[in-house]
């Protein structure tokens, strides 16, 4: 799960990281208003959403005064904002983040992430920072230095120092890194996150360090375990057919073709979008039903792939082993029935009553087209699509 920018900076100023004074405003007034409360000679207003590169994309901007906060922030709220991160379609911008600017003497980089290779929790760093971070590490990856954290051992001064030499520090600045790090990975274990990452860390001319954007990722399999984190969650920042499908338990996520696949089990819906590739035809969507799949369920997942517009044909590839067949044909009679069906539909039931889930079918009077095996339920499927 990923969070807005201004609530990752709270986060970590609960756990005595360096963080800039700001406040969120979600109208010209309130980013007016906040001016008055953040003394300085310039502002930054800073358009809230889930991605990066903002910067880039005219997403971050400074402001002289009051009045050209509120422009800015009248001329961000609102709008769609689009970056490298976020696709053609953009992001909506809700709220904007004003803070004070800040004199930088220096940017650098670091960031906290899970490295399921290593089995580690590894800090990452480089004394350049800012928007060109990811030209870095493709042009001069050499300049990037990580460190493992031993789970047993935890975090130790080492480590910092180590990154306080990259960085060229004094001891003054090494001891306000350790802190900063110490913060950022008792926040990491504490809430369950898989990736912190501070990009820009800046010096301050006056030789303080300070948080100039965060970002935090949490698992999403640990944010139940986390109401606090939950809370934090905003779904106009996720895709509508994807929010939809968490609030059923469903496993969806949108790919962009004409054929929609519902699938039990992640191996299999991998599978089973493979071969429709293979066959010519492109994935509407990754949707797992899960083993446990009931007909309420499944009736939910049909509406999921039929509400996407572009989808015209469904493969439906079912594995009987804790879930029964014919509980699934029950539920795709049922979406059938209730929302007028007018795409053609495949499916291919294996396992735990796959006979009688296919004879349903078949005597169902509904048009639907059966297969007894993948290969050619999956090349069936790709030509009724090539068709509608």
């Amino acid at each position: 799960m990923n969070i807005h920018e201004f609530q990752a900076k709270q986060l970590l100023r609960e756990y005595a990281a360096p963080i800039p004074d700001g406040i969120v405003a979600t109208t010209p007034e309130q980013a007016m208003q906040a001016t008055l409360s953040i003394p300085s000679a310039a502002w930054a207003v800073k358009a809230q959403i889930h991605a990066g590169a903002r910067g880039k994309a005219g997403g971050v901007k400074l402001a002289q005064d009051s009045q050209q906060v509120a422009d800015i922030s009248k001329e961000l709220l609102g709008k769609q904002l689009v970056t490298h991160q976020t696709g053609p379609a953009g992001l909506p911008v809700n709220q904007v983040l004003i803070e004070a600017v800040t004199p930088i003497a220096h940017e650098y980089y670091l960031s906290l992430v899970l490295d399921r290779t290593l089995e580690r929790l590894v800090f990452i760093a480089a004394a350049a920072g800012g928007m060109d971070i990811e030209e870095t590490a493709i042009k001069a990856p050499e300049q990037i230095i990580r460190v493992p954290v031993h789970p047993a051992a935890g975090l130790q001064a080492y480590q910092s120092r180590l990154i306080a030499a990259t960085f060229a520090f004094d001891k003054d600045k090494q001891a306000q890194l350790q802190q900063l790090m110490t913060s950022m990975y008792t926040l990491f274990i504490d809430k369950d996150a898989t990736q912190i990452e501070i990009n820009p860390l800046i010096e301050t001319q006056s030789g303080q360090l300070l948080v100039l954007d965060a970002k935090i990722n949490f698992d999403d399999n640990a944010v139940a375990f986390h109401p606090d984190i939950m809370a934090l969650r905003d779904v106009s920042q996720e895709d509508a057919q994807e929010a939809v499908a968490k609030e059923h338990d469903l496993n969806y996520i949108t790919l962009g073709g004409d054929i929609g696949c519902m699938v039990n089990g992640a191996g299999l819906a991998m599978a089973t979008m493979d071969l429709v590739k293979l066959k010519g035809g492109s994935p509407a969507n990754f949707l797992d039903v899960g083993g446990g799949a009931t007909k309420d369920r499944v009736k939910e997942a049909f509406k999921l792939i039929l509400a996407d517009g572009t989808v015209k044909a469904v493969l439906v590839n079912i594995f009987g082993g804790i879930v029964q067949c014919d509980i699934i044909a029950a539920g795709i009679l049922a979406a059938v029935a209730e929302m007028h069906l007018s795409i053609p539909v495949v499916v291919r039931l294996e396992g735990t009553n796959a006979e009688q889930g296919l004879a349903m079918l078949s005597n169902s009077g509904l048009g639907l087209y059966t297969a007894n095996d993948l290969n050619t339920a999956a090349a069936k499927v790709v030509a009724l699509a090539e068709v509608a």
